[in-house]
C-alpha cells in the first residue's frame, strides 16, 4: 500500500491522522499537503510514517487513498490542476459538494466516495458515514471507529445536516454552566458538574439495545426534574423550530456551495 493522503490538514485532518496512528502497532504510511503547514508539521514530527509532502501533487502520487479536506468555500480552486489517475480512491470530505462535482473538478473517472468523518475518530470512538460504500473506504473508517455506508446522497445529506447541530450542543452546555454562575456558583464549579452530568449520559448512548425516546424516558420519573423541564423548555414548538432548522439546512446543501 502506498498510503492515505490527505490535502487540507485541519481539525478533521489531524483527527484522522491521529487515529490512525496514535496507540496503534501497524499505522499505515499516511503522506499529508502542506496545507496547514503547521499541523502536518507538527504530526510528521510526532509520527514516524506521516510525511509531509511538497504539494498536493505529491500527496496524490504517493496514496492509494487520497482524502479530500479542504473547505467547501473555493475547493475548485485549492484543488485546480491537480491530476488524480483512476487507479486511485477519493474521498470527499468536503461538506455539500457532490461527488460528481468533484469528479469534474478533478477531471478524473477515480470512484469518488463522501464521507463524514467526526473529531472523535481521533479516539476511534464515533460512526463515519460513507456514500457510495467502497471496501478500502469503509475498511479505513473501521479502523477508525466503523464505517455507516448509505446508498445514496440524498440519505447522506440528511446525516450531513445532523452534524450541524454538535456546537449547538455545546453551546446549550455553555448556557447552563452560566445560568448556575448567575446564581452564585463559582464558574469553574459549574462547569466541572455540567461537563460531567452530560460525560455520564454519553456512556448511555453505547447502549444500543435501548432506543433514544426510551432512554429519555428511564432518565425521568413521572412529575420529576427532567420531566418538568422537557415539557416545559422542550415543548411542541421548540421540537418543530429544530425540525424547521434542520429541513433548512438541509435545503442549502442539497443546494451545493
Amino acid at each position: 500500500m502506498r498510503g492515505i493522503g490527505i490535502i487540507g490538514v485541519g481539525e478533521i485532518g489531524r483527527a484522522m491522522v491521529e487515529g490512525l496512528c496514535d496507540g496503534t502497532e501497524e499505522a499505515p504510511p499516511v503522506n499529508l499537503s502542506p496545507r496547514g503547514a503547521r499541523t502536518s508539521a507538527e504530526l510528521a514530527a510526532r509520527h514516524p510514517n506521516v510525511r509531509v509532502r511538497a504539494d498536493n501533487q505529491g500527496v496524490v502520487d504517493s496514496s492509494d487513498i487520497v482524502i479530500i479536506a479542504v473547505r467547501p468555500r473555493g475547493y475548485a480552486e485549492a484543488l485546480a490542476g491537480l491530476k488524480v489517475g483512476g487507479d486511485r480512491i477519493v474521498v470527499s470530505v468536503v461538506a455539500g459538494v457532490p461527488a460528481e462535482a468533484l469528479r469534474r473538478v478533478l477531471g478524473t473517472d477515480a470512484p469518488v466516495v463522501r464521507a463524514i468523518p467526526l473529531p472523535a475518530v481521533r479516539e476511534r470512538g464515533s460512526v463515519t458515514v460513507t456514500c457510495p460504500a467502497h471496501p478500502a473506504v469503509d475498511a479505513l473508517f473501521d479502523r477508525l471507529g466503523g464505517a455507516l455506508p448509505v446508498a445514496d446522497e440524498a440519505e447522506f445529506d440528511v446525516f450531513s445536516a445532523l452534524t450541524g447541530t454538535l456546537t449547538s450542543h455545546y453551546w446549550y452546555l455553555a448556557t447552563l454552566a452560566e445560568w448556575a454562575g448567575r446564581h452564585g456558583v463559582e464558574a469553574a464549579d459549574a462547569d466541572r458538574y455540567v461537563r460531567g452530568l452530560f460525560q455520564g449520559l454519553g456512556r448511555s448512548l453505547g447502549d444500543g439495545s435501548r432506543s433514544l425516546r426510551r432512554l429519555a424516558a428511564d432518565h425521568e420519573t413521572p412529575n420529576g426534574s427532567n420531566e418538568r423541564i422537557r415539557t416545559t423548555w422542550f415543548d411542541e414548538a421548540n421540537a418543530t423550530a429544530l425540525t424547521e432548522a434542520l429541513d433548512g439546512l438541509l435545503d442549502h446543501l442539497r443546494q451545493g456551495w
